[in-house]
This record gives structure tokens, C-alpha cells and sequence, in this order.
């Protein structure tokens, strides 16, 4: 098991002994498992982020912690958070990552994810002129999600 997906399960599990909330020290943690401090920064950027349903708040300093609680989230919510999120202009690796997540978490289905992506790949957007292709990109990716049905939902 790589050492980051060490971090993340001692972290859930701490979730999950906690109901939900959990309070850490950086270095404690880093001591515990076996690791350098900027490794626990990086699993709590990528994989505890308000996308996947988990707010992180630090207060730096001596007594400083990490506070990580798990919010009760929905599909549709993570939905609305990326459209709010992607702005004006989006370029196309930016939607295969976030169409690569969305499917990975099992929010949008594997024909949503392939007829998002064909929409708003260079190739579909070949007749635009490349100066507007990334904002016609954001426009179609944003309303795609909208009228996208969520899985479960």
C-alpha cells in the first residue's frame, strides 16, 4: 500500500471513531505513520476536499491542529459545486480530469462522461475560433452537468 493511501484510510478511520469530525497534529501524525509532514498536506489537499464531501480547516502554530470534518453531502451538490466553480473558461484536460472524478465517485455514468467529453473536446469545438473555444467549452461543460442525470439520484 502506498504511503499516501496509508494516510488517507488512518485518516478515515479516524473519521469514522469520531463521528465524522476529527482533530490532528501534523507532525504527530506524520510521527505515527512513518512519514514527512508535507505528505499529510498532500493527501488532505487531494483526497479531503469539498468536492468529495469533506471540509479541513488548520489552525497553525504551537498547539496548532488540522480539524477534517466529513459533510453530508449529495451527488447533485458536488454537481452544483463544480459548475459554480468552473468560471468562464475551462480548458479540456481541466474537463477530462473533472469528468474522470465525477465518474470515479460514481456521480455521473460512464455514456454521460463519454458524451460530455465528445462535446467539448478540441475536435467538437474545431469551428470556434481558438481565442472563445475555452469559454464555449465552459458554456456547453456547465449546462451538460445541469441536464446531466446524476447516478442514484
Amino acid at each position: 500500500m502506498r504511503m499516501s493511501d496509508q494516510i488517507a484510510q488512518y485518516i478515515l478511520e479516524l473519521l469514522d471513531e469520531a463521528n465524522g469530525t476529527a482533530e490532528i497534529q501534523r507532525n504527530e501524525l506524520a510521527g505515527h505513520i512513518g512519514c514527512v509532514p508535507s505528505q499529510i498536506n498532500y493527501v488532505l489537499t487531494s483526497r479531503f476536499t469539498p468536492e468529495q464531501g469533506y471540509f479541513v480547516e488548520s489552525q497553525r502554530g504551537g498547539g496548532g491542529y488540522i480539524r477534517i470534518t466529513r459533510r453530508n453531502i449529495t451527488k447533485q451538490d458536488v454537481v452544483m459545486h463544480i459548475v459554480n466553480n468552473v468560471g468562464d473558461a475551462i480548458d479540456s484536460n481541466s474537463v477530462r480530469v473533472i469528468l474522470n472524478n465525477l465518474y470515479q465517485q460514481r456521480v455521473i455514468g460512464e455514456s454521460a462522461c463519454q458524451l460530455i467529453a465528445a462535446a467539448t473536446n478540441n475536435r467538437s469545438l474545431a469551428a470556434v475560433p481558438p481565442q472563445l473555444r475555452d469559454a464555449v467549452r465552459a458554456s456547453i461543460f456547465k449546462n451538460m452537468l445541469l441536464v446531466t442525470k446524476v447516478q442514484g439520484a
